[in-house]
């Protein structure tokens, strides 16, 4: 049986760290978790626990573009 004819064209492959850390909301804004809160929490107030899950926006324009370009299917 011969095989299929290759187009030529490469999938691009997700950088699964990127896109685990990183999502767009549906206005298209790239937002980001907070680091820091895997251990040591004991000492932080319930407030501080509470700000770290949170989702920031990412505000510098070329950290913007290397997150796309590490995950495009974002």
């Amino acid at each position: 049986m011969p095989r299929k004819a290759s187009t030529g064209k490469f999938k691009m492959k997700t950088h699964k760290a990127t896109s685990k850390r990183f999502r767009l909301t549906g206005s298209g804004m790239l937002v980001r978790t907070k680091g820091g809160k895997s251990h040591f929490r004991r000492r932080t107030s319930k407030r501080t626990k509470r700000l770290l899950s949170e989702m920031i926006e990412v505000k510098g324009n070329k950290i913007a573009q290397r997150v796309r370009r590490l995950a495009p299917y974002l």
